[in-house]
């Protein structure tokens, strides 16, 4: 015990404890800070907005706390930390050419923040990958699809971020409808269909409607719908029409046609 007591006493000992409890206790008081300026929004975009440069002050005081830390714990052990420190520069800036790459994500994850080219919580497509940002980092921009795959993208590819947040999303439905059905009881369905539609939350009735025939098939007439909401909502309410549709062609007997093989059994 009293081997334990000494080891503790040892001023390079609880000399990295104190540091260590230190850096601990000013990143959990400036986070707590950052999480109450946070709380000061007023709207729910002034929220998102703060809530991206928010997680991107954390990685920055992270990382700026680690390295403190770290040059007190080395001055503890007698290492020269002024030459250390000019050391670092020499190494920067040999590491900046090695780290190019990195530079430039950090660099355009601060374009990101600056320009308000998305946010956390926007909904973006890169190449074919559709889903929320639900991190901005220093180097990289987390996305999660609606199936839970996150994507990790380098921010250095901000112009092959397609934001789908910005404006509203746009939908355009097609249904599949049989030919023997007659046009005007179709199209008197699908109208009461995009009256339902534009009572519902977020969507926006001028940019939603119906909008004719879109194509004459091999085996069915196809009828269209244009649907303007917000883009959180994009795909749910896309499976909600199609439902609405089924259901409404049920009670009104309009038949959605489907592949049918006929069979003839020959008879001698």
């Amino acid at each position: 015990m009293d081997k334990i007591i000494k080891f503790l006493a040892l001023k390079k000992v609880y000399g990295i404890l104190i540091i260590i409890a230190l850096s601990i206790i000013l990143y959990k008081v400036i986070d707590a800070l950052i999480n109450k300026i946070l709380s000061t929004s007023k709207n729910p975009l002034d929220k998102k907005r703060k809530k991206t440069v928010v997680e991107l002050l954390r990685n920055i005081i992270k990382y700026g706390i680690i390295i403190l830390a770290v040059i007190f714990g080395l001055d503890l052990y007698g290492v020269n930390v002024t030459s250390l420190v000019a050391s670092i520069g020499v190494v920067s800036a040999i590491s900046a050419l090695a780290l190019q790459d990195t530079l430039k994500d950090i660099i355009a994850g601060t374009t990101i923040i600056m320009d308000n080219f998305y946010m956390v919580g926007d909904y973006v497509t890169y190449n074919g990958f559709t889903g929320v940002i639900t991190q901005l980092g220093l180097r990289t921009t987390k996305i999660r699809d609606f199936e839970g795959k996150t994507l990790v993208v380098s921010n250095r590819n901000i112009n092959s971020i397609i934001n789908l947040s910005q404006t509203e999303a746009s939908e355009f439905i097609k249904i599949s409808t049989a030919y023997e059905e007659k046009t005007e009881k179709v199209e008197k369905v699908l109208k009461e269909v995009v009256k339902k539609v534009k009572t519902w939350d977020t969507v926006n009735p001028e940019g939603t409607s119906y909008i004719g025939i879109m194509e004459l098939s091999d085996s069915s007439v196809v009828y269209g719908i244009k649907m303007s909401c917000s883009p959180g909502k994009r795909w749910e309410y896309k499976r909600k029409i199609l439902k609405l549709v089924k259901e409404t062609y049920e009670e009104n007997h309009i038949k959605i046609p489907y592949p049918q093989i006929e069979v003839h059994n020959g008879k001698n």
